[in-house]
């Protein structure tokens, strides 16, 4: 009995540990990434402001490019929204609806997860001219994980995964444009 009771104390302490942790973990992340494409910024602008065109770039479209689809709206316009619903564990089921659109200048998107798991995350698409022919792009994932479950954060490297999917999704995207 003694060391049941210890072994539960442990755990309650653990527990609580863990907790208290939490309430002192940032919440809050971002992830960005970009690429240079040397192609005229309204041609990036253009392409990367269509979301059907992710399909071809996204690292997670092509995770499972079987997933089914379904779009509502105009795309390239606020209010598109994309939804998705893949068996791939990594790729679940959600939807993307553009919230903002800066002509020229940057897309805003709202993400809503609903498989795996349950969240709300944003992403912006910007493109900035360095030239006439030479644009920069930069991609951005941001959202913020409730308590306790912020304490994940101290656990996994955001930066590394989902900044290795912006990177092979904006490394796509430099080979279609580039190819045009």
């Amino acid at each position: 009995m003694k060391l049941f009771n210890i072994i539960a104390i442990t755990i309650v302490s653990l527990v609580s540990l863990m907790l208290l942790v939490a309430l002192f973990v940032d919440s809050n992340f971002e992830v960005t990434r970009s690429v240079i494409i040397y192609k005229p910024t309204p041609e990036v602008f253009n392409y990367v402001s269509h979301i059907r065109n992710q399909d071809a770039y996204s690292a997670w479209a092509k995770k499972d490019p079987k997933s089914e689809r379904s779009y509502t709206g105009s795309d390239a316009s606020v209010g598109f929204v994309s939804r998705w619903k893949s068996t791939v564990k990594d790729v679940g089921q959600g939807e993307q609806e553009i919230t903002k659109i800066i002509p020229q200048k940057r897309i805003e998107m709202e993400l809503r997860f609903k498989k795996p798991y349950e969240s709300t995350n944003y992403a912006y698409m910007e493109t900035t001219a360095l030239d006439e022919a030479e644009t920069k792009v930069t991609w951005s994932f941001s959202g913020k994980m409730k308590y306790p479950t912020n304490l994940m954060l101290l656990f996994m490297n955001l930066e590394q995964t989902v900044g290795k999917q912006l990177n092979e999704g904006l490394t796509n995207l430099k080979t279609i444009l580039e190819k045009q």
